[in-house]
């Protein structure tokens, strides 16, 4: 097809190829600038559409599409993406074997690809810029644009070859695309890449659909377990900062009937390829993995993601969340939080010997634990962190905005802590302490004789949760501080004398939670036909096994919702929904007609509600 900038041209490849009837925030800006041969930065949060930002235009523009992404993993999802809508895509990177890397020379030289994925790594291979003057190149594509800033949290050296590009393709415009970005970041990758006079697009990146939730940390078994039952049947992500952590956990879902499945660098090539593709394909729910994994993941239905251990920067926290609601449908993101978990991530921090990486890496850090413990609206902390400012007073999908809020006067019960740590000499951990205050009868405190003290059992009138939580409260206002070791022990700082002489008080926010799990499975649900969505995705599974590709790449959860929401009977009305172009419905969409008249069949009483759509 001619590359043209037409409306004509532009809205038809969007409805026959990619199955929309129109663009999303900011994609028609970018398509129409890379049409008119303009360079591009974009930095658009995952789940915005990056993808068909550049492969639109790949359709229209004559010639090839190169893509340099470090996402080997996922290059092949990508490829059978595009496949699925009939572009023409490949890939070439290090999992080929020879001969199919030499079909996709021959495919590439002989001008039959639309879109090429390649590894930077091979971008660097003088014999392979050498083979670019043959062929007949329309653009470039830097995704992942972010890996070439050493102020990023993914910097990768071979990023650097690509300041390159704008050299090698005089006349092409060349554009890169990150879904994270600070401004900092921003102008290092601009000035890296020295891109001409390009069109910057700086999207929201207000992921509506996500719904963030912090809780405190007490058992965090028992709590994932508890996420993971509310989302039965449906994908999620678990992170957890280490290897054994991963596989306890694993172990702990497994043993209570959740398809789960380990992801991590202690695991074999063989074995971790395995567990992210049945994760991929719907074999199992829920991956149970360090921070290793993710990038080379695609899967647009994950409905629910839970980091149990906390993430080394909002950069990393906002793109492992990120990687839930990638089909714009509703999401949760819960993060378990306790200061007991600082001590554990500082001990690697300062195991860092350059100094100003340490520095580093400790303010990224800090930015997290300030995130976790506030009281302001998440989506409003989250977006100011990227320099953007939320319009909006309250939310309505985070756990503060849904929350009651409500400030308590907790100097008395702080005095009580105090009062126990001084009386115990400051040798002993949070633990035992809330054991004293709320009159436990273990056999360590009487071994001690602290059932004797004064403050023993003062506080058996709230729950222990309530005695945790202060105490990471007064930690956090450096009240009091935990000695290092294995075994750490609590002790007073100044302040402390300030509190118990009632010079200063301790105030404490507390977010009682409410309706936040059901509404966002309120949000996830909506209007449609339950039990046919299940059939659909029956159906969808049973294709996408016989054709060897995941699930989404048949049709994406948003799509079986439209169909079970509208029940379509013709191909014209199959059209209309979300994410079937006509590739899609010559391929597929009978198979789904089929069932879904069937259906209509045998539930008349379900359908009758139904408006009557054309046949």
């Amino acid at each position: 097809m001619q590359a043209t900038g037409s409306d004509s041209a532009l809205f038809d490849t969007l409805r026959k190829v990619f199955g929309f009837r129109e663009f999303r925030p900011n994609q028609e800006r970018i398509v129409r600038a890379i049409l008119n041969k303009r360079d591009v930065f974009a930095v658009m949060p995952t789940g915005g559409g990056k993808s068909l930002c550049y492969q639109l235009p790949a359709v229209l523009l004559p010639g090839t599409c190169m893509v340099i992404s470090p996402l080997i993993a996922l290059m092949k999802d990508q490829v059978d993406g595009a496949r699925a809508n009939g572009i023409r895509a490949a890939h070439l990177n290090s999992s080929l074997c020879p001969e199919e890397r030499t079909a996709v020379m021959h495919d590439l030289l002989s001008n039959s690809l639309d879109l090429l994925y390649v590894a930077p790594e091979r971008f660097t291979l003088e014999q392979f810029r050498e083979m670019l003057g043959r062929v007949n190149i329309s653009m470039a594509v830097i995704d992942e644009a972010h890996c070439i800033s050493e102020w990023g949290h993914d910097f990768r050296p071979d990023y650097l070859s690509l300041s390159a590009l704008v050299t090698l393709f005089p006349d092409l415009p060349v554009t890169a695309f990150t879904a994270t970005a600070t401004h900092l970041v921003q102008q290092d990758i601009l000035d890296k890449l020295s891109l001409r006079d390009p069109l910057v697009v700086r999207a929201s990146f207000d992921r509506g659909n996500l719904f963030y939730d912090i809780r405190f940390k007490e058992n965090s078994g028992e709590q994932i377990a508890a996420i993971v039952r509310s989302n039965q049947g449906k994908a999620g992500i678990i992170y957890r900062t280490s290897r054994k952590n991963v596989n306890d956990t694993t172990a702990m879902l497994k043993a209570k009937g959740f398809r789960a499945l380990p992801y991590h660098a202690g695991l074999g090539d063989e074995e971790r390829k395995r567990n992210q593709d049945a994760f991929i394909r719907d074999e199992a729910d829920v991956i149970v993995a360090t921070v290793a994994f993710g990038m080379g993941i695609d899967k647009s239905n994950i409905r629910f993601v839970i980091h149990a251990d906390l993430p080394k920067s909002i950069e990393n926290y906002y793109q492992e969340t990120g990687r839930a609601g990638r089909d714009g449908e509703a999401a949760q993101c819960t993060l378990l939080f306790s200061q007991g978990d600082i001590p554990k991530v500082r001990f690697f921090i300062d195991t860092i010997t350059d100094e100003a990486e340490r520095a580093r890496v400790l303010a990224a850090f800090s930015k997290v634990i300030a995130f976790a413990s506030t009281s302001v609206c998440r989506r409003k902390t989250l977006l100011d962190y990227f320099g953007e400012t939320y319009p909006h007073d309250n939310c309505n999908s985070c756990d503060i905005c849904l929350g009651t809020r409500e400030v308590i006067d907790a100097t008395t019960e702080s005095q009580m802590l105090l009062s126990a740590i001084a009386r115990t000499e400051e040798r002993f951990g949070a633990t035992h302490i809330v054991d004293i205050v709320t009159g436990s009868r273990n056999q360590k405190i009487r071994d001690f004789g602290h059932d004797r003290l004064k403050t023993y059992g003062v506080g058996k009138g709230r729950e222990k949760k309530f005695w945790r939580q202060l105490i990471d409260e007064l930690l956090a206002r450096k009240v009091i501080a935990k000695s290092e070791g294995l075994f750490p022990m609590l002790y007073l700082l100044p302040k402390a004398v300030q509190v118990l002489r009632n010079e200063e008080k301790v105030e404490i926010v507390r977010v009682r939670e409410k309706k936040a799990t059901g509404n966002v499975k309120n949000l996830v649900e909506g209007s449609y036909d339950h039990e046919l969505f299940d059939l659909l995705r029956s159906l969808r599974k049973q294709i996408a096994d016989e054709l060897g590709i995941p699930p989404y790449v048949v049709f994406s959860d948003r799509s079986l919702r439209d169909m079970a929401s509208i029940l379509p009977q013709s191909d014209e009305t199959m059209l209309s929904v979300s994410g079937v172009g006509e590739v899609k419905l010559q391929r597929y969409g009978q198979q789904f007609l089929a069932l879904i008249k069937k259906y209509r069949k045998e539930h008349p009483e379900e359908t009758s509600r139904l408006p009557i759509l054309p046949r």
